[in-house]
């Protein structure tokens, strides 16, 4: 399979390159021409069976369509479960993003003793199922493109009640 190196901006440092591989780009060009919006980045999930693409805030509803209408289009051409991630480049506002903004009550990023970066997303009790997904589909998605954007190594889901500082 072949590599393309496309460089965009991410996270603080703003020098990381992301690259994507010729059916990444495939995807994203198929993205914009049943869309009419520009993904920043395409993600094949093979284990879960879907293509996140990570779109500029100003375009989301652009990408959706109208009652969805624009997303099942693609996603009965590309024959996978197409997600879509509102883009933003604060690390916590992107999580929010990726998590459900309605659900999520706060993002705490922080260093770990290693150095590593840790987010800790505080979620209501009630809602944590719903945050994490189905066998964990959002989680593991907000950890893919938590470290793909932002080096954050750690994604922890939690409810306030059981954290412990």
């Amino acid at each position: 399979m072949s590599h393309e190196e496309i460089e965009f901006k991410t996270g603080k440092n703003m020098t990381e390159t992301i690259k994507l591989t010729t059916d990444q780009i495939k995807l994203m060009s198929l993205f914009q021409n049943v869309t009419g919006a520009i993904a920043r980045d395409c993600i094949e999930d093979e284990k879960l069976d879907r293509v996140i693409f990570v779109v500029n805030p100003d375009k989301m509803g652009l990408a959706i369509g109208k009652g969805g209408s624009t997303i099942r289009n693609l996603q009965n051409v590309v024959k996978r479960n197409v997600e879509l991630v509102e883009y933003s480049d604060n690390p916590a506002e992107f999580l929010k993003n990726m998590l459900n903004p309605k659900l999520v009550s706060e993002v705490k990023i922080n260093k770990r003793l290693d150095g590593s970066m840790q987010a800790i997303v505080l979620v209501d009790a009630k809602k944590k199922g719903i945050v994490v997904g189905r066998e964990g589909r959002n989680a593991e998605k907000a950890r893919l493109l938590a470290k793909r954007y932002f080096q954050i190594s750690n994604v922890l889901i939690q409810s306030p009640e059981k954290i412990m500082e």
